[in-house]
């Protein structure tokens, strides 16, 4: 089956993503887990080491400005345990940053002295926000664009920020598992909103205005 764009969006819609075996892989595989690892919005907490970090503002975060080497970085294997091999393959690469061309993906990107060290990416569908996948060669990085994304979604009106599954590291920001179908319940809620705007939040916005608009510190 050819992987389109088109059939990327359906999939996302309904609740399913694709994954490679390896970078190596000619084709992908379709998840629908069992248990879905959600950011309940309201409940996102953030460490107070961090907060204090954030209020320093190590990092220039930006918007949207290098979407695939975002991708690229993410793609490649880390010591850390949950991801010494990726999932990201070529086809994968270029379909999101197809859907990245047309608006659909994001990313959240950590810069310093005018280095990519942090960030992330993602799929937008309306009032959902669907994660996929951060990295960082900075420490912090990676955890600082999360902190920055659900500020933006927050002031954007979204309802759902989609983590696919739960690790450790993403589970001290509140993120928790649900069953199959409550998650597209929740996902057709979310596709319903039709008036969130991943943009609503300014670009220019210092620390202490991200922190205020996650509201929720430790």
């Amino acid at each position: 089956m050819e992987i389109t764009k088109e059939l990327l969006l359906s999939a996302y819609m309904q609740g399913i993503f694709p994954m490679a075996e390896s970078a190596d892989a000619e084709d992908v595989f379709w998840v629908d887990p069992d248990e879905r690892g959600i950011f309940p919005l309201d409940k996102f907490h953030v460490p107070k080491k961090l907060a204090r970090k954030i209020r320093s503002e190590p990092f220039d975060v930006r918007i949207n400005t290098a979407f695939r080497d975002v991708m690229l970085k993410c793609a490649e294997p880390t010591k850390n345990i949950e991801r010494q091999n990726t999932w990201i393959n070529d086809l994968i690469l270029e379909r999101y940053v197809e859907l990245h061309e047309l608006g659909y993906a994001h990313s959240v990107e950590c810069w310093q002295d005018d280095k990519l060290v942090g960030g992330l990416y993602g799929v937008s569908l309306n009032g959902a926000f669907c994660g996929e996948s951060m990295f960082h060669d900075v420490t912090d990085a990676s955890k600082i664009a999360l902190v920055y994304l659900v500020a933006r979604l927050k002031v954007g009106g979204y309802e759902l920020l989609d983590t696919q599954f739960v690790t450790d590291h993403l589970s001290q920001f509140g993120a928790i598992e649900i069953p199959r179908a409550e998650y597209h319940e929740k996902l057709k809620q979310a596709l319903e909103l039709d008036q969130a705007d991943f943009y609503s939040l300014s670009e220019d916005a210092d620390g202490s205005t991200i922190l205020q608009s996650v509201t929720q510190t430790s």
